[in-house]
C-alpha cells in the first residue's frame, strides 16, 4: 500500500496534549480527514483533530509529557484516501515507484523503486540491469513524466555514469 507523508508533530502546545502540527495538505485543517494516519513505519496510528493556528489533538493523548514523546513524528495517509490531483499534470511522488523509466531512444533502462528526498531535492532511485541509479528528479534529467501511460523519460547525465576506476574493485 503506498502512503504519502501529510504532516509532522511538532512541539508540544500547552499542558492538556495539544501539539504543533505542520500540515502539508492544501487545507490544513483537513488533514484528519485522510485518517486515521500513521507513522513512518506505518505500525502506530494517530486520530488527528486539526484547529486553528497551527494545533491539532491526537486521540488519546492528554498531556504535556505524552504529547513531547510525539515531537517530530511525521504523518502518512494512504494513498486512495486522498483525492486525485486536480491538474492533470500533478502527481503525487509515489505514483512513480513501480513505474517503468526509458532513455530518449525508448530502450527501457529499469523501473523507478524509490523517490526520495534528504533535503537537497527530490531523486529517482532506479532498478537497472546495470545496478542502481540515481538519478536527479529535475526537468532536465526527467522530461517526461507520464503517470497515467504507467511511463518516466530518463536522460542521464554524463556524469552519473562513471565507470570503476583502476583499483576500486578491491575497495
Amino acid at each position: 500500500m503506498k502512503r504519502v507523508i501529510v504532516g509532522e508533530i511538532g512541539r508540544p502546545h500547552g499542558v492538556r496534549g495539544l501539539v504543533r502540527l505542520r500540515a502539508f495538505t492544501a487545507d490544513p485543517r483537513a488533514i484528519g480527514n485522510y485518517g486515521p494516519l500513521t507513522d513512518e513505519a506505518g505500525t502506530r496510528r494517530f486520530a488527528v483533530t486539526a484547529m486553528p493556528d497551527g494545533i491539532a489533538r491526537i486521540e488519546g493523548v492528554t498531556d504535556r509529557e505524552q504529547a513531547a514523546k510525539l515531537t517530530g513524528v511525521k504523518l502518512y495517509a494512504e494513498r486512495d484516501r486522498l483525492p486525485p490531483p486536480e491538474d492533470p499534470d500533478e502527481f503525487f511522488l509515489c505514483d512513480l515507484e513501480g513505474l517503468p523509466a526509458f532513455g530518449e531512444d525508448g530502450a527501457k533502462l529499469g523501473t523507478v523503486r524509490a523517490v526520495q528526498d534528504h533535503g537537497a531535492g527530490a531523486f529517482l532511485v532506479i532498478d537497472a540491469a546495470s545496478g542502481e541509479l540515481l538519478l536527479p528528479f529535475t526537468k532536465a534529467v526527467v522530461p517526461v513524466v507520464d503517470v497515467a501511460g504507467g511511463r518516466v523519460v530518463v536522460v542521464p547525465p554524463g556524469e552519473v555514469i562513471i565507470p570503476p576506476q583502476p583499483g576500486e574493485a578491491a575497495a
